[in-house]
């Protein structure tokens, strides 16, 4: 990721989309061919070979209707997908008396790249995070937590801003709502044909071994096994178009603000702060940063805070603090305890001292030395001295 050389990667970046975007209407295909081999298994005494002709059949029937119904599916989210969200995460537009300071940073960004002012959602949440959604110009919205608000300055909330505005920009949310979309309608398959497949089992299994054929069993080993192997795609597919947008929205972050210390900032006060009480994991895929991580690297939906802060440190010149401790406020209950994880709650981070001023604790620096100085072997930075 390079703050230079954006555009490049961008039109790389889509390309790649429209190809896994592809990828995944040919997996809802591989879907109805399953299940219509599902089907022929359970109602047909015949050879595999015979099986597999007739399922064929029925998928070149269904094909169309299957087409129709994914459209459908993504028209109906084209319109009412804000909605949905709004309705699990509690978002409500919020107007510029109410919010006079956030419609001025994202304006100003906007007026300075000369493109649409998107609406402006709020979320009454501790959690820390934001995210960009929409389909259209008419449609665009960004949308952060009043934590988010209330825990970073004027710089970093631009630099956030800046990030979901370059999501819009790219058409990353376009592509990642359509992905989302799709995604679903193969995991409603999927669910689908294996609830009808356990269903019928039990009078499939109580055939006798003349009435079931000598490829019914195999037909359905390979029934569920096009079936896994789509859903797993689906999911990896999905994931994909959301990690690799992160880098290129954080590096169009700092091409339109030029402070590639506040991106990293905010990364750091956002870090591990962001989880959205009711929020599903689409929708988290969708947020600046996402807490849930999957089984190892491959199922993280988004790159490490590290990765991500090493990136703008190598490419953008910016200066990284190391984690930043937030100071405890009402309803907290943990102060610098860093949310709980899916295993338990995580360690406490080092402990940090605020700067002399600044009267919030927000940002963190080394501690000092035990004879009262300073460790002079900390670099200085924007926030004060930090390690390298």
């Amino acid at each position: 990721m390079a703050a230079f050389g954006l555009y490049s990667h961008i039109q790389s970046n889509r390309r790649r989309s429209i190809v896994l975007l592809a990828g995944l209407f040919f997996l809802i295909y591989v879907m109805v061919y399953a299940g219509a081999l599902v089907a022929e298994a359970l109602s047909v005494d015949a050879d595999l070979a015979t099986l597999m002709q007739l399922a064929w059949s029925d998928f070149l029937q269904a094909a169309p209707f299957a087409t129709v119904g994914a459209v459908l599916w993504i028209v109906i989210a084209y319109y009412f997908h804000q909605n949905m969200i709004d309705a699990l995460t509690g978002g409500r537009d919020v107007t510029r008396s109410e919010a006079p300071r956030l419609y001025g940073l994202l304006e100003n960004l906007c007026i300075s790249r000369g493109i649409p002012t998107p609406k402006l959602k709020l979320i009454e949440s501790d959690a820390l995070n934001s995210f960009a959604t929409g389909m259209n110009a008419k449609q665009y919205s960004i949308t952060v937590t009043s934590a988010l608000l209330d825990r970073l300055d004027d710089t970093e909330i631009e630099s956030v801003l800046g990030h979901e505005l370059t999501h819009i920009r790219n058409g990353d949310v376009r592509m990642m709502v359509i992905a989302v979309v799709i995604a679903g309608v193969v995991s409603f398959f999927v669910e689908l044909v294996f609830r009808l497949w356990f269903y019928n089992g039990f009078s499939f299994r109580g055939r006798s071994d003349e009435r079931r054929g000598g490829g019914a069993g195999v037909a359905i080993l390979i029934a569920i096994g096009l079936l896994v192997v789509a859903y797993i795609l689906s999911f990896v597919i999905r994931l994909a178009l959301s990690r690799s947008r992160e880098f290129l929205a954080d590096a169009g972050s700092v091409e339109l603000t030029k402070n590639p210390d506040a991106m990293i900032s905010a990364l750091r006060k956002i870090e591990g702060r962001g989880e959205l009480p009711g929020a599903t994991s689409a929708v988290m895929e969708m947020c600046f940063d996402n807490p849930r991580e999957g089984f190892g690297e491959l199922f993280d939906t988004h790159p490490s805070v590290d990765r991500r802060v090493a990136a703008l440190v190598k490419f953008a010149g910016g200066h990284d603090p190391g984690p930043i401790a937030l100071a405890p406020q009402p309803g907290d209950g943990g102060g610098d305890m860093a949310p709980a994880g899916p295993w338990g709650s995580a360690k406490s981070l080092p402990e940090t001292h605020s700067l002399p001023g600044t009267g919030d604790g927000d940002t963190a620096i080394p501690p000092a030395s035990p004879s009262g100085e300073a460790d002079d072997s900390a670099a200085s930075g924007p926030w004060g001295p930090h390690r390298g």
